[in-house]
C-alpha cells in the first residue's frame, strides 16, 4: 500500500478512536473524501499487482493460443460509486485439469510366518515362511500433459480387489481382467498360492504342483490383506494411502473361486469386513471344514458357464441358491471352464461389464449399470444376468467336442477343480 493510503487509514483511524462528540463535531464530507480516496488507493494496488502477475504468467510454460491471451490480459477491476470493487473475473484462471487414471503394476513377495510342514521357503532369519508372491495393479493419477504420473498422495483412496487364481493357471493369464478393473478405479491384487504354478519360484520343490494345499489358502488369503493394508499405511510405500480399508471385494476362479467363497462365506475361515465377492465357475469344498452361508455373506455375483465339464453348473446353482440376498447369477451360455475370462472375446467383455457393475454397486454405491443388467440389458454373448431367489432353469447346451449338459445336472458332486 502506498504512503498516501496509509496516511488516509492513519487518519480514519484516528477519527474512529475520538470520542463520540468530537467525532460528531467533524465535517462529514472530509470522512467521505477520504474513504473514496482509500478505496482508489486500493484499487490502484490491485490493478498494479494484476499487471505484475500477467507479466508473471506470460512468461511461464507455453500454453494454448486462446489460454496465452487471456494470461497477458489486464485484471479489470471496476470501482461502483459507493467505493466497492469487483475482482478480476475467475474466467482469467485456467480451470484445473483432470486427473486420468492408468494403470500401474507393482510386483510385492509377501513371507507368512509358517509351519516347517508347510513352508515354501525361509526368510532372512532362517524361519520358515509361505513365500506369497502378488502382483498389484493400481490406478496412478497424473494431470493432463503429465509425462509420468505424479509420485504424490492420491487424489482418493480406492476399493481394494484380490483375486485368486485358479489351479495351475498363473494370475497374469488372467491380465485383461485385472486391468479392466484396476482401469475401473479399483486397487487389484493376485496372490499366486503354494503349489497353484507350476512356472511360479518355489523354494523347496520348484515346479511343484499340489493341490491339497487349497486348504491353507484361505489364511495366505487373509495374510495377503493385511500386508496390503499395512503397505497402504507406510509413507515409504508405493501404495501409501491408496487402499480404502472399509471397502475390500473378494474375486476368485474355479480352485480360488473356493477360496474366495470359504474367506466371504464358510465358518471355518470367513474373513470380516468384506464388502462384497464374485465366484467365478467355482464351488464349495467340504475340505475346508465349517459351514457355508451360517453367518449370512456379502453381496455376491456367481458366474458360470453352461458347457462347463470341469466346474459343473450344478456346481455354482448350489452356491446361488443357498447364499442370501442381494445376490446374482451371471449365466454364460456355451461357455467352458475358462476361456469366459482369460480369451478375448465377447464373452471376456461381458464378464467385465457385469462384474464392473456389480462392484461398483456394491464398493462405490453406483447402481444404474446393475439394475439396468438385472433387468435384461444386453451383454455381448447373450449372458444374463438375473438376481431372483434361486438360480434360473437353464435348457440344454451343446457344443461341439463337450458333453451335452442339462441344468440342473442330476451329478451334484461339485470336487471343484
Amino acid at each position: 500500500m502506498g504512503r498516501r493510503a496509509e496516511r488516509e487509514l492513519q487518519a480514519i483511524r484516528r477519527d474512529l478512536e475520538r470520542t463520540p462528540g468530537r467525532r460528531r463535531a467533524r465535517p462529514r464530507a472530509n470522512y467521505r473524501r477520504r474513504r473514496l480516496a482509500l478505496a482508489t488507493a486500493a484499487a490502484v494496488v490491485l490493478l498494479a499487482a494484476g499487471l505484475m502477475g500477467s507479466a508473471i504468467a506470460g512468461s511461464g510454460a507455453k500454453r494454448g493460443a486462446q489460454d496465452s491471451a487471456t494470461a497477458t490480459a489486464p485484471a479489470r477491476v471496476t470501482t461502483h460509486t459507493n467505493g466497492s470493487q469487483t475482482p478480476p473475473s475467475r474466467q482469467l484462471k485456467p480451470a484445473a485439469a483432470k486427473p486420468i487414471l492408468t494403470v500401474s503394476s507393482l510386483s510385492l513377495t509377501f513371507e507368512e510366518p509358517s509351519t516347517p510342514e508347510i513352508a515354501t521357503g525361509r526368510n532372512a532369519l532362517g524361519q520358515p515362511v509361505r513365500t506369497l508372491p502378488t502382483l498389484v495393479l493400481y490406478p496412478s493419477e497424473h494431470r493432463r500433459g503429465a509425462a509420468t504420473p505424479a509420485r504424490t498422495t492420491p487424489l482418493q483412496r480406492y476399493p481394494l480387489i484380490v483375486f485368486s487364481q485358479g489351479f495351475d493357471v498363473a494370475p497374469t493369464v488372467y491380465g485383461a481382467l485385472l486391468h479392466a478393473w484396476a482401469r475401473a478405479g479399483y486397487v487389484v491384487a493376485a496372490p499366486t498360492y503354494p503349489d497353484t504354478d507350476a512356472t511360479a519360484p518355489d523354494t523347496i520343490s520348484p515346479g511343484r504342483l499340489y493341490e491339497a494345499d487349497i486348504v491353507h489358502h484361505p489364511a495366505d488369503l487373509r495374510f495377503v490383506i493385511a500386508s496390503l493394508l499395512s503397505a497402504s499405511s507406510n509413507r515409504h510405500s508405493r501404495l501409501y494411502r491408496l487402499i480404502d480399508p472399509r471397502e475390500i471385494a473378494l474375486i476368485g476362479h474355479s480352485d480360488g473361486g473356493e477360496v474366495t467363497l470359504a474367506a466371504a462365506a464358510n465358518s471355518c475361515c470367513e474373513l470380516p469386513h468384506i464388502a462384497a465377492a464374485v465366484i467365478l465357475s467355482g464351488a464349495e469344498l467340504a475340505s475346508f471344514g465349517g459351514s457355508y452361508f451360517t453367518q449370512g455373506s456379502p453381496p455376491l455375483l456367481v458366474a458360470q458357464g453352461t458347457a462347463d465339464t470341469i466346474n459343473l453348473p450344478a456346481c455354482s446353482v448350489q452356491i446361488y441358491d443357498a447364499a442370501p440376498q442381494p445376490k446374482y447369477y451371471l449365466n454364460i451360455p456355451n461357455a467352458q471352464h475358462e476361456p469366459p475370462y482369460v480369451d478375448p472375446g465377447p464373452m471376456r467383455t461381458g464378464v467385465i461389464r457385469a462384474t464392473v457393475a456389480f462392484l461398483n454397486a456394491y464398493l462405490k454405491r453406483r447402481t444404474a449399470a446393475l439394475t439396468a443388467l438385472a433387468h435384461g440389458g444386453p451383454l455381448p454373448a447373450d449372458e444374463t444376468l438375473s438376481s431372483g431367489p434361486t438360480a434360473p432353469a437353464l435348457t440344454n447346451t451343446t457344443v461341439t467336442g463337450t458333453t451335452t449338459l442339462t441344468t440342473p445336472v442330476t451329478n451334484t458332486v461339485c470336487p471343484g477343480a
